[in-house]
């Protein structure tokens, strides 16, 4: 089971949209997926409950600190992905999820002051680093890039993170209607209609091309798979798995 945390101290960053469409395209090619809906304003849980999704896509929602690795727990062995979305604050919750973690992605918008505003979460893993004395796996996802250029703000913020040796996902999550349009009417990029909805094709290809990077993150070539350093603290005392009830 490869769980995957989407964490910004800043809110509107584009983390739910991010972690509506990695779960959804890895639900879409037949993975079973569990989306840990950790933000107090439930968007992913909202957009679930109205919405037409994958039998294979199930969303839990009102993960806290205390449920957080018990989730995780009953999960284990049913899913093959779990997908976390935490809510826009530094607060324990994200520490937690991220030492639970395989891969933390950090999503940032094309501008300075969001760049800025993430710098929380990497900070947040380097004092886990240091403690745990071990690695976490991470990576920057800049999202809302503009479709046709690659603005002044974009190459300052590209530089930026270069300068400070971190990694950055290669497919950026581009502006769209189309992933604006999933959260009215509870869609997917399969159930939505091209002839109401421009450049739908160039969205799907995006969330492909996305869902792809994030699995080579996850699964780098000629190496096995990096779990969280509080991994074997959360599996330690596992108990008998109680059957698995998932949201319908």
């Amino acid at each position: 089971m490869a769980i995957v945390s989407l964490a910004n101290a800043k809110g509107g960053a584009g983390k739910t949209t991010a972690a509506l469409l990695l779960a959804s395209e890895l639900a879409r090619r037949g993975d079973r997926v569990a989306v840990l809906d950790c933000d107090q304003l439930a968007c992913m849980t909202d957009w679930f409950r109205h919405g037409r999704s994958d039998s294979n896509l199930s969303v839990i929602s009102g993960v806290t600190t205390t449920t957080l690795s018990d989730h995780l727990r009953r999960l284990r062995g049913h899913i093959e992905h779990v997908i976390i979305d935490l809510s826009g604050a530094a607060d324990v919750l994200i520490a937690l999820a991220i030492g639970l973690s395989d891969l933390t992605l950090i999503p940032v918008q094309g501008c300075v002051m969001d760049a800025r505003g993430a710098t929380q979460v990497l900070e947040l893993i380097r004092y886990i680093e240091n403690n745990a004395h071990a690695n976490i796996n991470h990576a920057v996802l800049l999202t809302r890039v503009n479709a046709i250029v690659t603005t002044r703000a974009m190459r300052k913020v590209k530089l930026m993170l270069a300068e400070c040796k971190i990694r950055l996902v290669d497919t950026p999550l581009v502006e769209r209607t189309a992933f604006r349009e999933l959260f009215e009417q509870g869609d997917t990029l399969y159930s939505l209609d091209a002839a109401r909805v421009s450049n739908l094709a160039k969205a799907q290809a995006n969330a492909r091309a996305f869902a792809d990077d994030v699995l080579r993150l996850l699964n780098p070539a000629g190496e096995t798979m990096r779990h969280g350093p509080f991994s074997s603290m959360c599996y330690r005392s596992e108990r008998a798995a109680d059957p698995v009830a998932l949201p319908a």
